[in-house]
């Protein structure tokens, strides 16, 4: 794939504790596509995977993240596993985690249920830590391991 293939590209996540697989994730996206539209999860859809920090927060980290590195993105909250990549026609690629990817299989359902194209899906590889498993923001939580992957002794 070549970088900016795309006109618009999806990428929605928790994005708590923010760690180098969501960078992978983020710097994807940018390398896909003109312009981004990042989806993070909503406190209530978000509390659903446990004790995490304010919506307000996460968005506010993922904006000072950007700030002076890219400025054609959006950020939206995301109150469902779907966002606007189910209405919004203009976007043409989602970026998603092995984790994540049947969440964009069943968002390609919906869109030809209503008659939209179905978006090209980029997947990426998860990120791992010192241990050979997958960072995660579980795993930061439970600090077993910190935003690198490097285990916490």
């Amino acid at each position: 794939m070549k970088e900016n293939e795309y006109r618009k590209v999806a990428v929605g996540g928790t994005f708590d504790k923010f760690h180098k697989g969501h960078s992978k994730l983020v710097d994807t996206a940018f390398k896909m596509g003109s312009y981004v539209v990042i989806g993070v999860t909503s406190n209530a859809f978000g509390g659903l995977k446990g004790k995490i920090d304010p919506c307000s927060v996460r968005m506010s980290n993922l904006m000072k993240l950007l700030k002076g590195k890219h400025t054609s993105y959006d950020i939206k909250q995301l109150n469902d596993p779907y966002g606007i990549t189910i209405s919004d026609e203009e976007i043409d690629a989602i970026v998603v985690s092995e984790e994540t990817e049947p969440t964009a299989f069943k968002i390609n359902d919906i869109r030809r249920e209503k008659g939209m194209k179905p978006l090209d899906i980029i997947t990426i590889s998860m990120v791992l830590a010192e241990d050979g498993k997958p960072i995660s923001s579980t795993r930061i939580r439970k600090g077993e391991i910190d935003r690198k992957g490097i285990i916490i002794k």
